[in-house]
Protein backbone atom coordinates (compact mmCIF):
# COMPACT_ATOMS: atom_id res chain seq x y z
CA UNK A 1 0.00 0.00 0.00
CA UNK A 2 1.70 2.95 -1.25
CA UNK A 3 1.50 6.34 1.26
CA UNK A 4 0.07 4.30 4.28
CA UNK A 5 0.25 6.16 7.85
CA UNK A 6 -0.70 4.20 11.54
CA UNK A 7 -3.12 5.70 13.77
CA UNK A 8 -3.41 4.90 17.25
CA UNK A 9 -6.14 3.73 18.98
CA UNK A 10 -7.30 6.09 21.70
CA UNK A 11 -8.78 5.00 25.13
CA UNK A 12 -11.97 6.82 25.84
CA UNK A 13 -14.24 6.64 29.34
CA UNK A 14 -17.56 7.01 29.77
CA UNK A 15 -19.40 8.56 32.08
CA UNK A 16 -19.63 5.68 34.26
CA UNK A 17 -15.76 5.68 34.28
CA UNK A 18 -15.12 2.21 31.75
CA UNK A 19 -12.65 2.54 29.71
CA UNK A 20 -12.97 1.79 25.75
CA UNK A 21 -10.41 2.45 22.86
CA UNK A 22 -11.54 3.52 19.24
CA UNK A 23 -9.25 4.02 16.24
CA UNK A 24 -8.79 8.03 16.03
CA UNK A 25 -7.73 10.16 13.45
CA UNK A 26 -6.48 13.43 13.77
CA UNK A 27 -7.94 15.99 11.09
CA UNK A 28 -8.08 19.38 10.04
CA UNK A 29 -10.86 20.80 9.01
CA UNK A 30 -11.97 23.60 6.82
CA UNK A 31 -15.14 25.99 6.15
CA UNK A 32 -14.72 29.37 4.67
CA UNK A 33 -11.95 30.52 6.35
CA UNK A 34 -12.13 29.15 9.74
CA UNK A 35 -9.74 26.23 10.41
CA UNK A 36 -10.34 23.72 13.28
CA UNK A 37 -7.74 20.47 14.67
CA UNK A 38 -9.87 17.69 15.39
CA UNK A 39 -9.81 13.64 16.44
CA UNK A 40 -12.00 11.95 14.76
CA UNK A 41 -13.25 8.28 15.21
CA UNK A 42 -12.01 6.37 11.94
CA UNK A 43 -14.82 4.26 10.76
CA UNK A 44 -13.66 2.51 7.21
CA UNK A 45 -17.15 0.98 6.86
CA UNK A 46 -19.26 4.26 7.28
CA UNK A 47 -21.23 5.01 4.36
CA UNK A 48 -21.77 8.70 5.87
CA UNK A 49 -19.66 10.78 8.27
CA UNK A 50 -21.13 12.94 11.49
CA UNK A 51 -19.88 15.83 12.22
CA UNK A 52 -20.39 16.77 15.36
CA UNK A 53 -22.97 19.84 16.15
CA UNK A 54 -20.56 21.71 18.23
CA UNK A 55 -17.78 21.73 15.73
CA UNK A 56 -19.97 22.33 13.08
CA UNK A 57 -20.52 25.65 15.27
CA UNK A 58 -16.92 26.56 16.05
CA UNK A 59 -16.18 26.03 12.51
CA UNK A 60 -18.85 28.70 11.84
CA UNK A 61 -21.55 27.20 10.37
CA UNK A 62 -25.16 28.07 10.84
CA UNK A 63 -27.53 25.21 11.40
CA UNK A 64 -30.57 27.63 9.92
CA UNK A 65 -28.57 28.31 6.85
CA UNK A 66 -27.95 24.60 5.73
CA UNK A 67 -30.61 23.69 3.36
CA UNK A 68 -29.63 20.23 2.48
CA UNK A 69 -32.07 17.94 4.28
CA UNK A 70 -30.40 14.41 4.87
CA UNK A 71 -33.23 11.80 5.96
CA UNK A 72 -31.27 9.42 8.22
CA UNK A 73 -32.17 5.31 8.65
CA UNK A 74 -32.00 2.96 11.41
CA UNK A 75 -31.35 4.19 15.33
CA UNK A 76 -30.56 7.73 13.81
CA UNK A 77 -34.26 7.93 11.81
CA UNK A 78 -35.40 10.03 14.42
CA UNK A 79 -32.46 12.64 14.12
CA UNK A 80 -32.89 15.61 12.04
CA UNK A 81 -29.59 15.83 9.75
CA UNK A 82 -28.35 18.58 7.21
CA UNK A 83 -25.51 18.33 5.02
CA UNK A 84 -22.34 20.55 5.32
CA UNK A 85 -19.70 20.28 2.61
CA UNK A 86 -16.09 20.95 4.35
CA UNK A 87 -12.74 20.20 3.45
CA UNK A 88 -10.43 18.18 5.29
CA UNK A 89 -7.01 17.07 5.53
CA UNK A 90 -5.20 13.64 7.30
CA UNK A 91 -1.61 14.16 7.97
CA UNK A 92 -0.02 14.90 4.78
CA UNK A 93 -2.62 13.33 2.35
CA UNK A 94 -4.27 15.60 0.15
CA UNK A 95 -7.22 17.40 0.66
CA UNK A 96 -10.62 15.99 0.44
CA UNK A 97 -14.07 17.27 0.81
CA UNK A 98 -15.82 14.95 2.83
CA UNK A 99 -19.85 15.44 2.95
CA UNK A 100 -20.77 16.07 6.74
CA UNK A 101 -23.99 15.71 8.46
CA UNK A 102 -24.87 18.10 11.35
Amino acid sequence: MRNAKRFPFIERRNQAGEANVFPCVPITLSYHDCVLEVVGLLDTGASLNILPYHVGLALGAVWEEQTLSIPLAGNLAPVEARGLAVVGQISDFPEQKPGFLI
